[in-house]
């Protein structure tokens, strides 16, 4: 259990700096404050996938169909994330997220 823990520590620790510190709840905002929340989530857990992929490329669990295949889908994903950042007037470098004493997510 202990080293599931340190394991999800160092996750984290690897993974700061996605989310958003805050949400702007400015009632004119709210529209692009949910839009970098969102967006937030979904980079993070592309990143959890892309360190996934990785592992299971380099523990060669993955068929060279599979890692081409993975590895389009994480960049079309990574796109789509930008895209809409775009759309929403984010910059992508902004997803981001602190957690208190933890730090930053990413």
């Amino acid at each position: 259990m202990d080293s599931e823990l340190d394991e999800l520590r160092r996750e984290v620790e690897r993974l700061r700096g996605i989310l958003p510190e805050r949400v702007d709840v400015d009632p004119d905002d709210v529209e692009q404050g949910l839009a970098k929340l969102v967006l937030t989530l979904v980079e993070f857990v592309r990143q959890l996938l892309e360190r996934q992929a990785v592992r299971r490329m380099e523990g060669g669990t993955l068929t060279d169909d599979e890692v081409e295949r993975m590895g389009l889908a994480l960049m079309r994903l990574e796109e789509k994330v930008h895209e809409l950042s775009r759309a929403f007037g984010v910059d992508p470098a902004e997803l981001n997220l602190r957690l208190g004493p933890l730090g930053k997510l990413v």
